[in-house]
């Protein structure tokens, strides 16, 4: 696979996605991706209300017509058995004819064969070989390998190791990498490394777009990446956060009886539902002016991360890095 296949086939002008980010995605950043040229997306959980997902799509589309936007949207859907509104999100998104989707948790056999009915494309979120196995035989199109030092549910493998080794196992599969990316030089590196695009999310978090809170965005670019954590208690699976007091309080990792209970086939489903109801409560309460509890998802590029920019400059300086670092030298 190539670049040039990738963001011809996405109907993108640059092969950057806006990662999809969890009750922080919204209506604003993905248009301004759409108008830098880079394919923005979204997990659907972030539009429960009742019509909201299926409102948002049809001006999505609509916007992407009107304005002849250079770039795309997608969607992220958690395919995980827990997630009770994953049926009808998906089915709202093929009605919508979502153009590409991102899957994650789960097996992504249902949404690739949605998807395929239309001519819709599937990126599948893999950590490790195994993972990208399954997604392989499930049929999709690509992979979205997320390393080491991503925001949110990051893998265990640093992306100089993961991308070589997805890249060499399936050559005829496009290969997005995730995790720790915020400059152009970074891009560039993928490149080397067999990606055909990147995935970036926490440097999108330090905009005006981003309708989170002031608190936030100083968060992230007050830390390090030696300022992030990864935590099995917020949603039951590994996640990266900023190492605020509030993480301090929740802790890293499951006590005995949670890790005995997620375990337990009669029990494991309830469980993760109900740590995802919970992170769903603690993440949202962030968000809010005055959010009393300060879990800010985030991942070690926040190292990169010291400016609030509107996504139309920070989608330029990245490009401008990015074709800086390619030119061979003298």
């Amino acid at each position: 696979m190539s670049q040039l296949s990738f963001t011809r086939t996405l109907n993108i002008r640059h092969p950057i996605l806006m990662a999809p980010m969890f009750l922080v995605s919204n209506e604003a950043m993905i248009k301004a991706g759409m108008d830098s040229g880079i394919a923005a997306t979204f997990p659907a959980l972030n539009f429960r209300k009742e019509g909201a997902l299926a409102a948002l799509l049809a001006r999505l589309q609509a916007y992407r017509e009107e304005t002849s936007a250079p770039g795309n949207f997608g969607v992220n859907l958690i395919v995980h058995k827990s997630s009770q509104s994953y049926h009808r999100d998906l089915q709202c998104c093929v009605d919508a004819k979502v153009p590409f989707y991102i899957t994650s948790l789960g097996d992504p056999s249902e949404v690739i064969q949605a998807a395929h009915s239309y001519g819709a494309k599937v990126l599948c979120d893999v950590t490790n070989l195994k993972h990208a196995e399954k997604a392989a035989h499930a049929g999709c199109d690509g992979f979205v390998g997320v390393g080491a030092g991503a925001g949110g549910h990051a893998g265990p493998h640093p992306l100089h190791v993961l991308l070589p080794v997805l890249r060499n196992a399936f050559p005829d599969k496009w290969l997005v990498a995730a995790g720790g990316i915020a400059h152009g030089r970074q891009i560039a590196a993928m490149r080397i490394l067999g990606a055909d695009a990147v995935s970036i999310g926490t440097r999108f978090i330090a905009s005006p777009e981003a309708n989170v809170t002031d608190e936030y965005k100083s968060a992230i670019m007050a830390a390090g990446m030696d300022d992030i954590v990864l935590t099995e208690r917020l949603s039951g699976v590994p996640c990266n956060v900023i190492n605020t007091p509030q993480a301090q309080k929740l802790g890293y990792r499951q006590n005995w009886l949670e890790r005995y209970l997620s375990q337990k086939p009669q029990t494991k489903k309830k469980v993760r539902r109900l740590m995802q109801t919970k992170a769903m409560h603690r993440i949202g309460n962030a968000l809010l002016p005055q959010g009393y509890q300060s879990i800010y998802s985030a991942g070690q590029s926040v190292g990169m991360v010291k400016e609030v920019l509107p996504i139309a400059e920070i989608v330029r300086n990245l490009l401008e890095e990015y074709h800086a670092a390619s030119k061979p030298e003298d």
